[in-house]
């Protein structure tokens, strides 16, 4: 069974920073794209950065490109987000996501429709 479970979320004054984990169960990292999206109030929810399964290769959205950095470690199993410089546009749930590399090779890059596993998200809330 397919689990992918975010933790790290939380309140944290603009310019702060967080770190994000996804422990994953019932699959390994290596076949799996694997990545993190966001959604805040009122917005349809964006690809933030994703793993390529295929060949390793890393996305990151324009918005957080330079502040934020993905990482996973293969022993636990985990992938992690860390988020640097944050802004209060950065207010959102965070999701983990996750899809064989064969599915998600026929949409684009880090996008909502190539995931087919969905963590149950953790809040990140950037305010003063």
């Amino acid at each position: 069974q397919v689990q992918l479970v975010e933790s790290g979320g939380g309140l944290v004054q603009p310019g702060g920073s967080l770190r994000l984990s996804c422990a994953v169960s019932g699959f390994t990292l290596d076949f799996y794209a694997i990545g993190w999206f966001r959604q805040a109030p009122g917005k349809e929810r964006e690809g933030v950065s994703c793993f390529s399964g295929s060949d390793g290769s890393t996305y990151y959205a324009d918005s957080v490109r330079g502040r934020f950095t993905i990482s996973r470690d293969y022993a636990k199993n985990a992938v992690y987000l860390r988020m640097n410089s944050l802004i209060p546009e950065d207010t959102a749930v965070y999701y983990c996501a996750a899809a064989p590399t064969y599915y998600s090779g026929s949409y684009p890059r880090c996008h909502n429709s190539g995931y087919t596993y969905w963590g149950q998200g953790t809040q990140v809330t950037v305010s003063s």
